[in-house]
């Protein structure tokens, strides 16, 4: 009868609690930003969204506003009504899938018009966690914020950072809420990112849905089968994680169907059915244990026991999952121990790496300033050489400048001769029916000057030409005619002379050179007579005798005469138009001159000069 009583006082306890559930207001805000404007789409948040945002419903939520792809502004507006319709509601859940991020410790919710080109602007654009929470304080009994927001974030990857220690870390931060019967849901734990996944669905969207609308589950221990059932769907690699905690009796998000109300019992098999559906309802030791000791034979007394072990089992894994915590904990706890006296020998072979580095660096240092020295020497060398390098260049363009200025010269000079000769021809073939002495539109003194530059040429005018026709250039003339067989008139300068003279590629007038020169083409240049030799009076090489006999008063007698006689004899007249040559040149015999030897006596022998003009 005592185990009846127990029932029947765990039948009315159930029955006051859904009676109180009924009357219950809850009201959820649900979130899904996936179209983001500055990095690529989200693929799941929308779909997450209508998924949970359906099972809210389902579940019988008074309120649930589904808000997909929402601005900052239109987040802020959101989180402000919904704070209004949370005043007198019993149960408040908010559920956010998007992107989220953590900087310097707190966490922030990432609308869909954020940059967050610098990590100031998260402060500007994001939505901070707190205000999500503040939204659902006003909530009488629970207070649940479901973040699907530890996904891997393409911002952190490009935000600048203007202070370089600020912490910008993986995934979201972990969180205690201060206030009480305020639970904080991660779809992965702190510091670790949260999959997508293969389908149009999170593991943890999914998850969620499959456990949390269980009637008369409560929220710690649907959260932890959430937590096994992501863990299985993603190979272990994705762990969700609750933050806060509730008080001691048990929450659900959907409170457990009422019991049906006692009527007579034709059957008392009715009776026991019932009492087995309200342990089942219950679904945990005590209650199978009551049940199995007022029935405990029987049909329905075996589903108990099987309950019961299921019970038992999951009881078993659970503290298998503590021992195992623990375990992890004992294991970081003697990791870290041995890291310290690892530490502590690392510290001293670091302080001896570091007394090893400084002499290497002082060492290092002399080695340095030593090259230093050296490469400042040899960029003196370098800049001089280069500034050698340099002045060569321009001396060599210049004198490139030079050549080609000179061989535009010549060029445009050969171009203006080629055109004279081909209008001289035309001139001479109209010449040849009316004879002339001038060009057409060339006047006699342009002529002139034209075959003084040409009997120049070939070495018979030595003066400059200027287009006067004097006795100089008519004796030039005369000598062209002399050298080359030709009888133009001297007196005048033509145009047939002009061709004619035109017409000698090289020197025609011979070059004459004073004692002790040769000519060299257009050139007199000086004997040159090996060791032990001179020039001879006829201008060749020849042996000096050092034993010649000194001449006496009475020898020296005869050669005195021989050069009187010398200077007093007529000088023989030279050849119209002659030159008279000496190391300065060549040049024509003045009018009425003429060229005499100079000679002179020394210590009794003849020495030979330059040849003089004499004039009368």
């Amino acid at each position: 009868m005592g185990a009846l009583r127990a029932i029947a006082l765990l039948i009315f306890a159930i029955w006051l609690g859904t009676s109180s559930a009924h009357a219950e207001k809850r009201v959820a805000l649900v979130v899904g930003n996936s179209a983001y404007k500055t990095v690529p789409r989200l693929a799941n948040p929308a779909n997450d969204a209508a998924l949970v945002g359906g099972m809210f419903r389902k579940a019988g939520f008074d309120i649930v506003d589904i808000k997909l792809d929402l601005s900052g502004s239109e987040m802020r507006k959101a989180l402000r009504d919904f704070g209004g319709k949370a005043r007198d509601a019993e149960v408040a859940v908010v559920y956010y899938a998007g992107h989220g991020i953590e900087l310097d410790g707190v966490n922030y919710l990432i609308p869909t018009d954020a940059t967050l080109e610098t990590d100031s602007d998260v402060l500007d654009e994001t939505i901070a966690l707190d205000r999500a929470l503040f939204a659902v304080e006003p909530a009488k009994q629970l207070r649940l914020i479901i973040l699907d927001a530890c996904r891997d974030n393409p911002f952190a990857k490009t935000m600048k950072r203007t202070i370089a220690s600020r912490a910008i870390g993986r995934g979201l931060a972990k969180v205690e809420p201060t206030s009480p019967n305020t639970m904080i849901a991660f779809a992965a734990k702190a510091g670790s990112t949260a999959s997508d996944g293969d389908s149009k669905n999170s593991p943890f969207a999914t998850a969620l849905v499959d456990r949390l609308p269980t009637p008369g589950l409560d929220l710690g221990k649907a959260f932890r089968f959430v937590r096994d059932d992501v863990l299985k769907s993603t190979g272990n690699k994705q762990e969700p994680f609750v933050y806060g905690s509730l008080g001691g009796d048990d929450v659900a998000l959907v409170p457990a169907k009422p019991a049906a109300a006692p009527g007579p019992q034709a059957n008392p098999q009715d009776s026991i059915r019932r009492d087995y559906e309200l342990a089942l309802q219950a679904g945990n030791r005590d209650a199978w244990e009551a049940f199995l000791q007022a029935y405990p034979d029987g049909f329905y007394a075996g589903l108990a026991r099987a309950q019961l072990k299921n019970v038992a089992a999951e009881e078993a894994r659970a503290a298998a999952a503590a021992k195992a915590r623990q375990a992890e904990d004992e294991k970081a706890k003697l990791a870290a121990e041995r890291a310290n006296k690892a530490e502590q020998e690392k510290a001293a072979a670091a302080a001896k790496a570091a007394e090893n580095a400084r002499l290497a660096a002082e060492k290092a240092k002399q080695i340095e300033e030593a090259k230093a020295a050296a490469a400042e020497q040899r960029r003196k060398d370098a800049e001089t050489a280069v500034a050698k390098a340099l002045a060569d260049k321009q001396a060599a363009e210049k004198a490139l400048a030079e050549k080609i200025a000179n061989d535009k010269t010549a060029a445009v000079l050969a171009a203006k001769q080629a055109t004279e000769k081909s209008q001289r021809e035309g001139e001479q073939k109209v010449a040849a029916v009316t004879p002339t002495q001038s060009m057409p539109g060339l006047s006699s003194q342009e002529t002139a000057k034209l075959v003084q530059s040409e009997l120049r040429r070939v070495g018979c005018h030595p003066a400059p030409a200027d287009g006067i026709w004097t006795d100089s250039s008519q004796r030039s003339l005369t000598l062209f005619n002399k050298y080359a067989g030709t009888k133009f008139d001297s007196k005048q300068a033509s145009l047939e002379a002009l061709d004619a003279i035109k017409a000698k590629a090289s020197r025609v007038c011979p070059l004459v050179c004073d004692h002790g020169f040769k000519a060299d083409g257009d050139a007199c240049v000086k004997i040159a007579c090996r060791a032990g030799y001179r020039v001879n009076d006829d201008n060749e090489c020849e042996k000096v005798q050092d034993n010649k006999p000194v001449a006496t008063r009475e020898d020296a007698k005869p050669r005195d005469d021989a050069r009187k006689k010398a200077e007093t004899a007529p000088a023989k007249p030279q050849a119209a138009g002659q030159l008279i040559c000496n190391s300065a040149g060549c040049r024509p015999v003045k009018p009425g001159c003429r060229v005499v030897p100079y000679q002179q006596f020394k210590h009794g022998a003849v020495s030979h000069g330059q040849p003089q003009e004499e004039c009368n």
